[in-house]
């Protein structure tokens, strides 16, 4: 299983319809096989996520957020990690929102 126990990640992609961008930091906390984070930046005034890292280093995982309109945003999104060669975590990510248009997207996050 891949720790991602204080972890720093970025997006580097998103697609059209997605709140991240590369202003958006996630500091990433697990114990076990439970992973939880706090973001911000960009859109996004302040989430969190939760989710259960797999022994593969899958992450399945729920998120909420206040963007800059103040609006509350949920959705769910599920990660694949990819170890590059300087050892670093990139995540390619399929997301869902469960609030507002419910529209699909994929995104890639890389460790800092």
């Amino acid at each position: 299983m891949i720790d991602y126990n204080g972890k720093i990640f970025r997006p580097i992609s998103n697609s059209e319809n997605g709140e991240t961008s590369n202003e958006t930091v996630f500091m990433y906390k697990q114990t076990r096989n439970i992973l939880t984070s706090e973001y911000w930046g960009g859109k996004v005034k302040m989430g969190h996520l939760i989710g259960i890292v797999d022994e593969n280093g899958n992450i399945d995982m729920r998120y909420h957020q206040v963007n800059k309109k103040d609006q509350i945003m949920t959705g769910k999104c599920k990660s694949k990690p990819e170890v590059l060669e300087n050892g670093k975590i990139r995540l390619h990510e399929s997301w869902e929102w469960t609030s507002g248009d419910k529209s699909k997207g994929e995104s890639i996050i890389e460790e800092q």
